[in-house]
């Protein structure tokens, strides 16, 4: 962790100088010693530190400085850092205005000039208020910090981002914390933007966009090849299993995410059913590993990065990025999964990100304690959200449209947990709220009969919707937009689309252009489990193998 600092100010260089020759062979190997030539570059100084997340133990100014006295910087200062000791350099004919300001500012000591010999005179006062400081010091937080409001859409986002790509950070809500607004306001010049995010080397963004944080945290957002052996569009479960398997086989691989990786998986609170974890693993965890995995054998991975279309042209297969860029690829697996539907009720598209979130528990579920909250929905993702949201909520109450499609584990431990209630066969029909969601109205399907339910959140997963918009025009899919591959590209007499030239008939996974895969849940027939997004994203690698042999 960063030293804590010493601020000295004194327009005089002499006496700054002075100042600094006392203090350095006491101090420095505890504390970093900052100097400043004026009040207005030591109030500069002191907001620069505090948004590299940095904090100042003792302040040490002159009174007698030009345009900014030292008493007016220490009221200013004090607004940074409120907890810093104040310490004044006077002369004699100041010894009352020094005086006057322990009241103003909260002055701690005055010191008089010349302080010879320090021994006696300055070491003494300086450890005595140091040594204070350090008992009851908050230590801040030395990361990533994104300023803004619980009930913003964009601040959510914000979140959800690093903690897809496991980068950690502090949340600071500027409507709570009196200093996190002063520090959006030191940053901005008084002006407020959400989110602003402040970064460890003392820079910031305001309202940036996901491609602003990827680049500034340093993902890779452009390819590094001309050309591919396999592209990959998505980086759920299947997705990464098949970069880990290409890449360890030699394949130069590359992976486009458009958002973050981990896909529905990623935003599972626990995954219990997965092979060779008894006690469970986190999507996060889960994606993390993967990640590693992934790019230790030499993928790829490109983030914030979507691709808006796919073309053939023979031997290669080109996906074209919504920035213009192309990626040439021998052959292309697509692993872009299902979203969540959106909610189409009165409240819901003015409350999205204003306590109505579409998944994100894991992120959102700490701001919510001993509150009551809903879920919406009755798979296993819904089942897992509530179960986490459980352990911070005071109760947890699960809509669900019609009967629980649940594992059984997860069934028997919804039933089993106190605060969790389970209501079957209903639906939310209309959400209420003004700044924030506060009610959800729910109809039972059988008796029409309707209720307002009073809540602070409601997490919503429902439906599948494969995320195929960008290759719809090209690839064959079925009514609910899932991918067809295999035999489920043959009509009712068996016979295979018009656009497949090939003599032999499409593998298990490949869509009716030959190269292109699809594997995981954006597929038709597959299994909706992370094992068997696992599997078939593995699988797809053994057919990519195949075909490039013939090409």
């Amino acid at each position: 962790m960063p030293k804590p600092n010493i601020l000295i100010a004194d327009d005089e260089p002499a006496v700054l100088n002075a100042v600094y020759r006392d203090l350095n062979p006491r101090y420095a190997k505890d504390y970093k010693i900052v100097r400043a030539d004026s009040g207005a570059t030591a109030l500069d100084a002191a907001q620069k530190l505090q948004q590299r997340g940095e904090t100042v133990a003792l302040f040490l100014v002159d009174q007698r400085m030009p345009r900014m006295t030292g008493t007016e910087f220490l009221e200013k200062a004090r607004a940074v850092f409120p907890e810093a000791k104040k310490v004044l350099l006077t002369a004699y004919a100041d010894t009352e205005a020094a005086i006057s300001s322990i009241n103003k500012v909260g002055l701690d000591y005055y010191l008089l000039k010349p302080w010879d010999p320090p021994e006696d005179r300055l070491y003494p006062i300086l450890d005595d208020l140091l040594a204070d400081w350090n008992s009851s010091a908050h230590i801040p937080y030395e990361g990533i910090r994104i300023a803004g409001t619980q009930w913003s859409q964009p601040c959510h986002e914000a979140k959800e981002f690093f903690a897809r790509y496991q980068i950690p950070y502090q949340f600071l809500d500027i409507e709570k914390d009196a200093k996190a607004k002063l520090l959006v306001e030191g940053a901005l010049s008084g002006h407020v933007k959400i989110p602003t995010v402040f970064f460890p080397d003392g820079s910031f963004l305001a309202e940036p966009t996901a491609r602003e944080l990827a680049e500034k945290v340093g993902l890779q957002t452009r390819p590094a090849r001309e050309v591919y052996d396999l592209a990959i569009v998505g980086s759920g479960p299947a997705g990464l299993a098949a970069a880990v398997y290409a890449s360890s086989e030699g394949l130069k691989t590359i992976v486009i995410e458009r958002e973050a990786p981990g896909g529905q998986a990623g935003s599972s609170p626990k995954i219990e059913n997965y092979l060779g974890f008894p006690a469970g693993l986190s999507g996060l965890d889960l994606t993390r590993r993967a990640l590693t995995q992934a790019q230790r054998f030499g993928t790829e991975i490109l983030a914030t990065q979507q691709v808006v279309s796919l073309r053939a042209q023979d031997p290669y297969r080109i996906l074209v990025l919504e920035d213009g860029t192309e990626i040439v690829s021998k052959t292309v697996l697509i692993t872009t999964g299902a979203s969540f539907h959106i909610l189409d009720i009165p409240g819901a598209a003015q409350l999205t990100g204003k306590g109505v979130y579409y998944g994100a528990a894991y992120t959102e579920a700490m701001y919510f304690k001993d509150e009551n909250v809903f879920v919406v929905g009755g798979a296993n993702s819904a089942a897992q959200n509530a179960l986490f949201l459980a352990r911070y909520c005071k109760k947890v109450t699960m809509l669900v449209r019609s009967e629980l499609n649940t594992s059984q584990y997860l069934t028997d431990a919804l039933y089993a947990t106190p605060n969790i209630e389970v209501q079957l066969g209903v639906e939310p029909i209309a959400l209420h709220g003004t700044e924030n969601f506060d009610a959800v109205t729910i109809r039972d399907k059988k008796t029409g009969q309707e209720q307002v339910l009073q809540g602070a959140a409601l997490f919503v997963f429902i439906g599948q919707r494969p995320r195929t918009e960008f290759a719809r025009d090209v690839l064959r899919v079925s009514p609910k937009g899932n991918l067809l591959t295999g035999q489920a590209l043959k009509d009712e007499n068996g016979k295979l689309p018009p656009d497949w030239k090939l003599a032999r008939e499409p593998m298990l996974l490949e869509t009716n252009i030959p190269g292109v895969f699809a594997a995981g849940d954006v597929r038709m027939g597959a299994r909706n489990r992370v094992a068997a997004a696992v599997g078939e994203g593995s699988t797809a690698i053994s057919m990519v193998h195949e075909y490039l042999a013939t090409v």
